[in-house]
């Protein structure tokens, strides 16, 4: 059994499916999330629980079905409450150092509420409460003197000061950059020559939640821009727009350069990502450590990111809703430069770092992720069923069939169409599902769910167990 690894979580922002070189990308350069990949097991099934960031991220971090406490949708989600231990509970009960840079959102947070890193187990963070914020931050401007500046755009962009270990702190460094030079300074040096100090006896667990690439990605430094030869694009401003129209034009398809944007951000985030690997080599602790990298939800069409082959996109529960990049590497454990098809979940997150770091999951509340390292020591094939539920939309997936329906009542899909340019569909569709993204075909053409009423009795009768075990468990 190797030691007990550091392990680093990164999670990033609407990263589009298809927003990779390794994936053949004609525009997206990602050269150290290939890196990663080359060094680790590519899950070409890997999924999120929700197709929004909130519910996604309660889920993540607890290892459990966010329903468990009524975490549905935006106006629903919350962070799991007391007393589920969540991910730095668990690992900082093992003695691990626990570090957390980046965005936080989970719901509707607060400063000094459990939401707070600083307050359920993190002992040094860097974050901002995008709850505050209509779900984003700013990626330029976060003081005092820009939330006077922005007035009452303020909230719309996120301007505000961001917290350090729950103390407000001014940041004027582009976040990506930011985020990552503290998640290197937590990290340390290792040994200080080169090379690990084995016996340590603290390993890290480090999760830099990156709020790139979500829109607004014209938020770029000068540097940046003049490099790419962009023009600058301005902020929402009340006195001269309205919100809504000025958000329509911020958005796909309307945005000019908007996929350069996208790119740049993108491109940014990934060099970033390439620092902290450098930084985990020169200082001897790449072996030992546990990278993950996956993104919170399906990549956002409106935002420019692309998902293809898998239809749909944020929002949705078509398969780029849910389906991810989902990058698994610790060199000499896991396999390196292969690619899985087995399902997994970031569920699977707390159990496989717990396994790792030799800690104990609470017994008293569910966790229904199951531990990574079964598949790559040949003794799991995946999950055997997922499910998705946002309380108008729900899907179930297996590794061979999916199985989704949208109620068409509840004004969703209207809502989503207007605002967003996102079709989330109506109705039930059951599709046949292959163990590679180009077998994913949920056009409408590929609905067969005349032809087997059978599968689909027996995946909506799992779907309403799976419903109303989680329902008789909302507190838990």
């Amino acid at each position: 059994m190797p030691e007990r690894p550091n392990i680093l979580l990164i999670v990033s922002d609407d990263h589009g499916y298809a927003d990779r070189s390794a994936r053949g990308s004609a525009d997206a350069r990602t050269p150290n999330l290939d890196r990663l990949a080359a060094t680790g097991t590519t899950f070409e099934n890997g999924y999120v629980t929700a197709p929004i960031c909130s519910p996604s991220r309660a889920g993540l971090i607890a290892g459990a079905y966010q329903q468990r406490w009524g975490a549905q949708w935006f106006d629903t989600s919350a962070f799991p409450p007391a007393p589920r231990q969540v991910m730095p509970e668990v690992l900082g009960g093992a003695g691990y150092r626990t570090g957390y840079f980046g965005k936080v959102h989970y719901g509707p947070e607060r400063p000094g509420d459990r939401a707070c890193p600083d307050q359920h187990g993190f002992d040094s963070s860097l974050y901002g409460l995008a709850g505050l914020s209509m779900g984003r931050l700013h990626y330029l401007h976060h003081s005092e003197q820009a939330r006077a500046a922005y007035g009452d755009a303020a909230p719309r962009h996120g301007v505000s000061p961001l917290f350090e270990n729950g103390r407000e702190v001014d940041c004027e460094q582009h976040l990506t950059v930011e985020f990552t030079d503290r998640a290197i300074d937590f990290m340390g040096e290792g040994g200080g020559d080169g090379t690990a100090d084995l016996s340590t006896p603290e390993p890290f667990f480090c999760q830099v939640a990156y709020n790139a690439v979500h829109n607004f990605a014209w938020q770029l430094p000068e540097d940046e821009l003049a490099e790419r030869a962009l023009p600058r694009h301005d902020d929402f401003d009340p006195e001269v727009a309205d919100y809504v129209d000025w958000y329509d034009g911020a958005i796909s398809p309307h945005l000019e350069h908007g996929r350069e944007y996208y790119l740049a951000q993108l491109e940014i985030m990934d060099r970033e990502i390439g620092r902290m690997l450098d930084h985990l080599e020169s200082t001897g602790q790449r072996e030992r450590t546990l990278v993950v990298y996956l993104t919170d939800n399906g990549g956002s069409t409106c935002n420019y990111g692309q998902n293809a082959p898998l239809a749909g996109t944020k929002y949705s529960l078509l398969e780029g809703g849910v389906r991810v990049p989902f990058l698994v590497s610790w060199p000499g454990t896991v396999p390196a430069d292969e690619r899985s098809a087995a399902l997994v979940s970031s569920l699977d997150l707390l159990p496989t770092f717990a396994a790792a770091a030799g800690a104990t999951l609470p017994a008293q509340v569910p966790v229904d992720g199951q531990d990574l390292a079964q598949l790559w020591a040949g003794e799991s094939s995946g999950h055997r069923v997922l499910h998705f539920d946002t309380g108008f939309q729900w899907a179930v997936r297996t590794p061979d069939w999916k199985l989704r329906a949208v109620d068409p009542g509840t004004g969703h899909r209207e809502h989503l169409l207007e605002v967003e340019h996102t079709d989330i569909g109506s109705g039930l569709t059951l599709v046949p599902m292959g163990p590679t993204p180009a077998e994913a075909d949920e056009s409408s053409s590929a609905d067969v769910s005349a032809e087997h009423p059978a599968v689909v009795a027996e995946l909506t009768a799992l779907h309403e167990a799976w419903r109303a075990e989680v329902a008789g468990a909302v507190t838990a």
